[in-house]
């Protein structure tokens, strides 16, 4: 069987719809083309390549087919099970700088072999039996820790993320939808603090200078760049094209459209 002939599975936890990971995990792309942004980066991920995806960071990710198919394999390392891993072989780790919330892996053998061991082992519904998914994720990091030793420094760091400059952190990542406990908690606040500090730091409550934030960049993209605004309303952090169309000319009084 060729590498790209893998199925599509998940093992560990299943994958957060939230644009926050919770969980390090490993993604192999079989079929198709997926592109990631962590709010500083750009991502390209092709067939036959791999990466992890790292942590308490904020990435988007999209999948693009190819002649119809798009096939991946996820393989999530929780916190739960690393802290087994690490008692069991005594991973020592340094903390890690890099702020890349995808991290590309080489392509090796090791990898390939693995990924077309997991055959045998899937269910029906495209999964790894619970019997063997823990022995699988091990010898998958067994794999990745000796391919790659400085992963150990990000796996095996369980701290909370530390404090950061609220006005960098924010004008970077403005454009992901999620809670404002997330990013109390990715700027290593409370709540109480964040909504205090932000208030102190932008004379505004955290959800409305984000509405306006999105919506002064939808503007300069509708004006300036003569993108179409359902081509953009998601990718700035709307839900829906019906209330980013409603918020757009509610603060410019014209709609997004007529621009």
């Amino acid at each position: 069987m060729k590498i790209t002939e893998i199925k599509s599975c998940f093992v560990g936890p299943m994958i957060s719809p939230e644009q926050f990971i919770a969980e390090h995990f490993f993604l192999f792309l079989a079929k198709g083309i997926m592109n990631g942004y962590d709010g500083n980066k750009h991502y390209i991920l092709k067939p036959g390549e791999s990466c992890i995806v790292r942590k308490n960071r904020l990435a988007r990710y999209n999948k693009v087919k190819v002649n119809d198919a798009f096939e991946k394999v996820i393989i999530f390392f929780d916190e739960a099970f690393l802290k087994d891993f690490q008692r069991t072989h005594r991973i020592s780790f340094e903390q890690h700088r890099s702020k890349d919330a995808f991290i590309r892996l080489k392509r090796d053998k090791l990898i390939d072999s693995f990924l077309l061991s997991l055959e045998p082992y899937y269910n029906p519904s495209g999964n790894i039996s619970p019997v063997f998914s823990d022995l699988k994720r091990e010898e998958l990091l067994l794999i990745l820790l000796q391919l790659h030793p400085g992963l150990s420094d990000i796996l095996f760091d369980f701290g909370i993320p530390g404090r950061l400059d609220l006005e960098a952190f924010m004008q970077q990542h403005y454009r992901f939808n999620v809670s404002m406990e997330r990013f109390a908690f990715l700027t290593g606040r409370s709540l109480s603090a964040f909504k205090r500090d932000f208030k102190k730091l932008f004379n505004e409550t955290p959800n409305r200078w984000l509405i306006q934030r999105r919506l002064q960049e939808a503007r300069f993209l509708i004006e300036e760049k003569k993108q179409r605004p359902t081509d953009i309303y998601l990718d700035l952090g709307f839900e829906d094209l019906s209330h980013f169309s409603f918020a757009f000319k509610k603060a410019f009084g014209i709609s997004a459209r007529d621009l």
